[in-house]
């Protein structure tokens, strides 16, 4: 139901009830940190371990002990597995997708939540995009777009096939379809406008392949190490003061935050099309929207001609 929610005892108790006829293939790109961790430790105690995992990103050792914490699975064909890439560069998502398309043909969920806070935002890759905004939208879309057929072969075979893009669902404002690439657009614009593009995003993919589920979600405030990786000495120190107490007492806990945006993934979007969740993986609609035909369109179209030859 719009906007509703359930104590975190019931979510643990209905993500603890997840059954699949089948190996499940999850991608989590980003998920050697932060929230993407925190997801895929959920998924993987609550598969005991019998899925197909692959963990993308740049830190090995951090992969490497997150899969050595997942349960061993009873199954002799599921694999938990890291592929490490720099996922800022375009180039390296289109080798990571095809690494992970000759491997499997199928792949029924997509999680994408790989992200840094820059203030500065002068870091510009070899693509020309600068770093924040590559992370939090052009690479998502390439990520998407590669991995589609493996998500529609999914959904040929009667399983599920689900994409999970965590930013900000709700929090967004209109964008400026004359700057789409953001350069030198005011922090508080390039926030708002990157959280629409989600959003778009999310509804472009649903258009061109409607037997998947694509959900934007809004995660919270939630105890990740983005604030004290961040290369801005501002959001270093902010991140230092939320982890003093009372504040520290404030967000929520990975492992919270991680069963919360499961069940949303799981339970909530419970059918193909485009979904906006909350911080408790609960449906809030189109709170907050800020997208509309054109723009998606637009936007559709610039995202195309910039990424797909890469």
């Amino acid at each position: 139901m719009l906007f509703s929610t359930s104590p975190l005892s019931d979510i643990k108790n209905e993500n603890a009830k997840t059954s699949f006829s089948y190996i499940p293939v999850a991608v989590f790109v980003g998920g050697t940190s932060g929230i993407g961790r925190g997801i895929a430790e959920a998924f993987a105690r609550h598969t005991k371990g019998n899925a197909h995992i692959i963990i993308v990103g740049r830190n090995r050792a951090a992969a490497e002990s997150i899969i050595a914490s997942f349960p061993q699975p009873t199954s002799s064909i599921a694999k938990h597995e890291f592929i490490q890439c720099d996922v800022s560069l375009l180039k390296n998502v289109r080798q990571t997708t095809s690494d992970i398309l000759t491997r499997y043909a199928k792949i029924n969920f997509l999680v994408l939540t790989a992200g840094v806070l820059d203030l500065t935002r002068k870091n510009i890759t070899e693509d020309g995009i600068e770093v924040s905004t590559a992370l939090a939208y052009y690479s998502r879309w390439k990520f998407i777009y590669d991995l589609a057929p493996g998500l529609a072969k999914a959904r040929e075979d009667d399983e599920e096939a689900k994409v999970l893009s965590v930013l900000s669902a709700g929090n967004g404002g209109k964008v400026d379809l004359n700057n789409l690439e953001l350069k030198e657009a005011p922090m508080m614009v390039w926030a708002r406008s990157v959280m629409t593009y989600n959003d778009l995003m999310m509804d472009s993919f649903a258009s061109h392949y409607p037997s998947v589920s694509f959900i934007h979600s809004y995660p919270g405030w939630v105890r990740t190490p983005l604030g004290s990786d961040s290369p801005s000495f501002l959001m270093r120190a902010a991140a230092f003061l939320a982890n003093v107490p009372p504040i520290s007492y404030l967000p929520l806990s990975l492992e919270d935050c991680g069963e919360y945006q499961l069940h949303g993934i799981l339970h909530t979007a419970s059918s193909p099309g485009t979904w906006r969740l909350g911080k408790h993986g609960n449906d809030i609609g189109k709170q907050g929207y800020y997208g509309d035909d054109n723009a998606r369109d637009v936007l559709w179209k610039h995202t195309m001609e910039l990424t797909v030859s890469k």
